[in-house]
């Protein structure tokens, strides 16, 4: 095992690698910019280290300054966490020239994955089924306008290098097309610095399947069952369970044993998901994460297995201790992104100072945060406050513990999305099981916000003030919920 390794991320999942580490007697380095120089992530680590200003890509993008922390300290390995430089090739790659363990697949896996064309293309040839779409990159307008009607419309339009749900547009007729190709190679170019797009069939009342993988570097590769993650705003996910409450036992044998394949044949290592949409009982690949996902948390939940710490072992060079019949499903875990955001407002960030904030707790309640009472959310990283999970024996036993837990959530100074979790949770389709991707529309899910939160608002105000028993917080408690029910009313009188 190593003695040391050099976090190479920030908030929650920055403090996840480092427990891990901790648990196994690892001593960690964290990188911070100068706006998280207070954060804790930066103070839970054994040695940090200012990189660079507030914008990542002074900072948490630079790679040569993470390296050269990584040789001052004596670093033997580097843990990308997710997001920021989890996917870049060079960076895995560069890490290798330098001596350094990068905690991940090797960077010619990454680049081949990071193309979702070419990631359509080595999983169609290893016999993993590809939604219909091009084969290659879109050159020609007109040819490729020919091709979406042979496959029928609706179809969504991908930038190649895409990801977090940026660069994709669904298109209904021909007289679309053109402007929609126009538009997402520009987004593409900005995002990406890559205008490379390509189409696919649009299919019909999607889910999205997503299996956990486990390879090391001797050919041994398993799956640690599925989790959905249909709840989405924009492409972006926002609540995930595990398992699937569409899943069949037979079900997911095929297209676990499809996952584990396509894995193999890229000679994957270490943690990755391999993502798929699933509609009117059959799958196809959509694309492969080569990181530890935001949502491993219910994974670890129903099996019992530290993903990170199997990041480390793997790393470090021991081969899996498990076979495929050694993973366990047990009980059922779920997982909701608490983000200092506005659902009233299409989800726009709520930058700020948190004056008030207590998070949940109680029998199979986990919350993995970076966050603290008096802590500020920048403006320049993404605006999640905390992932709030819970385990329970049964699928409805684990719905009502997460409203449970939702209701003891307190977070004042910022807007958070907890009454959007509280509307979905509670709605009879996502009790039935009920999901596709574009459940938050077809259920029309925002209207029903308002009603969460004039329901709760006087237990938000009680639960508020025994943070702090000046009259004064609670009237600001108060006050504050008013204004979002306010807000509330115009939004929906503008959308009507």
């Amino acid at each position: 095992m190593f003695n040391k390794v050099l976090i190479a991320n920030r908030g929650e999942i920055a403090i996840r690698a480092m427990r891990a580490c901790r648990e196994l007697g690892v001593r960690t380095v964290a990188v911070y910019s100068e706006a998280d120089k207070n954060a804790l992530f930066a103070k839970y680590a054994d040695e940090a280290y200012l990189i660079g200003p507030a914008p990542s890509s002074q900072s948490y993008l630079n790679m040569e300054r993470i390296l050269d922390v990584a040789e001052k300290t004596g670093s033997e390995a580097i843990h990308p966490g997710y997001g920021f430089l989890s996917e870049n090739h060079v960076f895995a790659s560069e890490c290798e020239k330098a001596g350094v363990v990068f905690i991940g697949p090797p960077g010619n896996v990454i680049k081949k994955m990071g193309s979702k064309i070419e990631a359509r293309k080595t999983m169609s040839k290893a016999g993993v089924p590809v939604v219909p779409g091009t084969e290659n990159a879109i050159s020609d307008v007109d040819e490729a306008a020919e091709v979406a009607e042979d496959i029928g419309y609706p179809v969504i339009i991908k930038a190649s290098a895409g990801g977090g749900g940026i660069g994709m547009k669904i298109v209904h007729s021909r007289e679309e097309f053109a402007n929609a190709i126009v538009s997402i190679q520009s987004v593409a170019k900005s995002a990406f610095g890559d205008p490379t797009v390509f189409i696919e069939k649009y299919l019909d009342e999607p889910r999205h399947i997503e299996f956990q993988l486990l390879a090391d570097r001797y050919g041994n590769t398993v799956h640690c069952n599925e989790r959905e993650c249909s709840i989405q705003r924009r492409h972006q996910k926002l609540i995930e369970e595990a398992p699937s409450p569409i899943i069949t036992e037979e079900m997911r044998e095929l297209m676990g044993s499809a996952a584990v394949k396509g894995a193999k044949s890229i000679g994957y290592e270490n943690a990755g998901t391999m993502e798929f949409l699933y509609s009117k009982g059959q799958f196809y690949f959509l694309e492969m994460n080569t990181r530890l996902q935001v949502e491993h948390t219910i994974t670890e939940l129903i099996t019992g297995l530290d993903l990170a710490k199997k990041q480390l072992y793997i790393a470090a060079g021991e081969e899996l201790a498990y076979s495929q019949e050694d993973i366990p499903l047990r009980g059922w875990a779920i997982e909701c992104r608490i983000n200092a955001e506005d659902p009233l407002n299409d989800f726009a960030p709520s930058p700020g100072k948190i004056r008030r904030y207590r998070s949940s707790g109680g029998p199979g309640v986990r919350v993995d945060s970076g966050v603290h009472m008096g802590y500020t959310i920048s403006p320049y990283y993404d605006s999640m406050i905390s992932k709030l999970s819970v385990w329970a024996p049964t699928r409805i036993e684990a719905i009502h513990r997460m409203d449970r837990a939702l209701y003891e959530y307190v977070v004042v100074g910022v807007t958070t999305n907890i009454p959007f979790h509280k509307a979905v949770i509670r709605h009879e389709q996502f009790r039935k099981g009920n999901l596709t991707t574009h459940f938050i529309e077809d259920n029309d899910i925002i209207r029903d916000v308002e009603r969460v939160v004039r329901e709760d608002s006087e237990k938000g105000a009680t639960l508020a003030s025994a943070l702090d028993n000046k009259p004064t917080k609670v009237a600001a408690v108060t006050a504050a919920v008013e204004s979002y029910i306010h807000a509330a009313k115009n939004q929906s009188n503008n959308t009507e």
